[in-house]
């Protein structure tokens, strides 16, 4: 079992910065990937950026350039840095680690998301 505990949501104008950082504990030496998810209200959970435990990287195209993800010091914290906020950004952001196992398959736990939203 993976627990995952995000912070750093809030408000803030168009053209600013926010950093989010997401906390796992719990079976940490089984996360193979982490990721971070948005949902805006009305639309499907959306994935914005990934890291593997490899330390390679994917990002949406609408935040490519703008949102950073990364690894914290300790290694079960995962950040996302967003600059260039946009009000079509504004969203729950939910953190998401998956682990993959050769019995149990594919499994994914998600936090319990943050707020971000970004006014013009």
């Amino acid at each position: 079992q993976v627990q995952l505990v995000e912070s750093g949501g809030g408000l803030v104008q168009a053209g600013g910065s926010l950093r989010l950082s997401c906390a796992a504990s719990g079976s940490i030496f089984s996360i193979n990937v982490m990721a971070w998810y948005r949902q805006a209200p009305t639309k499907q959970r959306e994935l914005v950026a990934v890291i593997t435990s490899g330390g390679g990287t994917n990002y949406a195209d609408s935040v490519k350039g703008r949102f950073t993800i990364s690894r914290g010091n300790a290694k079960n914290t995962v950040h996302l840095q967003m600059n260039s906020l946009k009000p079509e950004d504004t969203a729950v952001y939910y953190c998401n680690a998956v682990t993959i196992r050769a019995i149990t398959g594919r499994n994914d736990y998600w936090g319990q998301g943050t707020q971000v939203t970004v006014s013009s």
